[in-house]
């Protein structure tokens, strides 16, 4: 035999052993953290046909890969505690240690659920005192497919510490850190955020094919798509790398971004970064989105419940908690009331708490008017940890930040009526009532003088406006709102007409503009 036949027969003996090799998903291996109390999904590839068995805590399972050389077991439920080894054995023998059971919850959205800690108030002090070896991270690389992948690349889950917290999500980071100490178990992040990111890249594509009633929008994303060449991309960024050197004048323009794997593309995000996990047992999500999606707060109204019922469907976890953070506040105060993109997306998250098991924690109070990326991440967390300790761990606080309810009109006076007041409504700062607005038939708003009537109501009137019909609060991209309950959480944004305000029928026409200016 020839010494090149030999090497090729050796090669392709050595790729047949490899392939035949049980393998594990990457979303499981050592210091990771599995759900309490409830069947995990265990989960990987080996030969067609072959035995595996997989084992922790004493329990063993078996199964046999099907014609695609797919397996999968579920594990029994285990209490809070550990470190486990598990064993996966098949013609070869993976070991995974140091596992612990405890609460695991997905932390995704766009760019302030990935803003890091290092990035965040107090970050030296922070990463000082981040010893927690009982919370483990683990952030999923991140790959923008227009096919759905089924596998992540190779990472690892590690323990918190300050080395290995620095750039993990701060408000994710923040948020498990409370619920460590308040449930005193141990605790699985996993970080998926993606800075820039659309609320549609994050949904599968049948998911909006289905339920969301606007074909276009996909329509429009295809035509896009169907056009776009790699010369767009080197013209462009020589365009930008000049405007980078001139000291980015004038118009500001965005990094060069190939929109058929970009994290704008609906399902992108999706197909690269959370399905390759789906099934992996979790207790929920927390999510920060929508920057992105500003000047379509009725689409986002639309989308985020197919966003979330998508998930829940393909998890078959039922309808598992899933909790989000309103966008925050930036920009100028306004001097007179105003339409508002900021508060029309605000508003879009708000219509979702409808659905089952979902909660919104509100960050306006938190923005900065020069950045869009705000630093106190650490409020955020706390917020969220009294959303989750309140709503999906049953202890005796109210973790749900008040909501409008209700309206009465008495002579030229509005009672305006609030759900979820705990300890009863307070003004941040000042007596003073502010952030109301009032308008009468004319559909004019004006600013108004508001002032607490009972633990749960406002009296909202303004001199100019006899016979009132409606109410804002807190209408405005950075609006100048002081209402609180006294626990510390502040009322949401609110309006209690629907008068049309919105120009974001034009989102489509604005896109493909910008699209065209890229082009050339």
């Amino acid at each position: 035999m020839s010494r090149s036949i030999l090497l090729i027969c050796i090669f392709h003996l050595s790729t047949c052993l490899l392939q035949a090799q049980v393998k594990v998903a990457h979303i499981f291996g050592s210091h990771m953290v599995l759900q309490r109390n409830q069947q995990n999904p265990i989960w990987g590839t080996a030969a067609v046909g072959e035995k595996i068995t997989v084992s922790i805590a004493g329990n063993s399972y078996q199964t046999v890969t099907n014609k695609n050389g797919d397996w999968r077991v579920k594990l029994d439920a285990l209490k809070a505690g550990g470190p486990y080894s598990l064993t996966v054995q098949g013609k070869n023998k993976i070991t995974f240690e140091d596992i612990l059971i405890g609460e695991v919850w997905i932390c995704t959205g766009q760019s302030n659920m990935q803003w890091s800690v290092e990035n965040s108030n107090d970050a030296e002090l922070e990463l000082l005192a981040a010893d927690y070896p009982e919370i483990r991270l683990f952030s999923i690389p991140l790959v923008g497919s227009p096919e759905k992948q089924s596998e992540i690349k190779d990472t690892t889950w590690v323990a918190c510490s300050p080395k290995t917290i620095p750039k993990f999500s701060a408000a994710g980071y923040f948020f498990g850190r409370k619920l460590h100490k308040a449930l005193d178990v141990p605790i699985g992040l996993i970080n998926a955020s993606w800075g820039a990111s659309s609320l549609a890249t994050w949904i599968p594509r049948e998911a909006i094919e289905e339920n969301y009633e606007h074909p276009e929008f996909l329509k429009d994303w295809d035509w896009r798509i169907s056009v776009f060449t790699d010369q767009m991309i080197i013209d462009y960024t020589k365009e930008y790398n000049a405007w980078e050197a001139a000291g980015k004048p004038g118009q500001r323009m965005r990094p060069p971004r190939d929109i058929r794997t970009a994290q704008n593309r609906p399902s992108n995000g999706f197909n690269g970064v959370i399905n390759p996990i789906i099934g992996y047992g979790i207790k929920g999500a927390i999510w920060c989105q929508g920057e992105s999606n500003l000047g379509r707060g009725n689409q986002y109204s639309e989308l985020f419940p197919i966003l979330i019922n998508s998930w829940r469907d393909l998890w078959k976890q039922g309808d598992f908690p899933f909790y989000w953070i309103q966008i925050a506040s930036m920009k100028e105060e306004d001097k007179e009331p105003t339409t508002s993109s900021w508060a029309q997306l605000r508003e879009g998250q708000s219509k979702t708490l409808l659905l089952p098991h979902t909660g919104e924690v509100v960050s306006m109070d938190l923005g900065e008017r020069n950045n869009i990326h705000y630093r106190n991440k650490q409020t955020i967390g706390n917020r969220l940890a009294r959303l989750a300790l309140d709503q999906t761990y049953d202890y005796d606080l109210e973790g749900r930040t008040p909501q409008y309810k209700s309206m009465e009109i008495k002579g030229d006076k509005i009672i305006i009526s609030f759900d979820h007041i705990d300890k009863g409504l307070y003004t941040f700062n000042t007596n003073k009532v502010k952030g109301f607005s009032i308008a009468g038939e004319d559909q004019k708003f004006v600013w108004a003088e508001a002032k607490i009537i009972g633990k749960d109501k406002i009296e909202v009137r303004s001199d100019k406006i006899t016979e009132p019909l409606a109410v804002r609060y807190a209408w405005a991209d950075m609006p100048d709102a002081n209402l609180y309950d006294q626990n510390d959480l502040p009322v949401a944004c609110f309006r209690t007409d629907h008068w049309p305000i919105s120009s974001e029928g034009k989102y489509l026409a604005q896109e493909r503009y910008n699209y065209n200016k890229f082009k050339k």
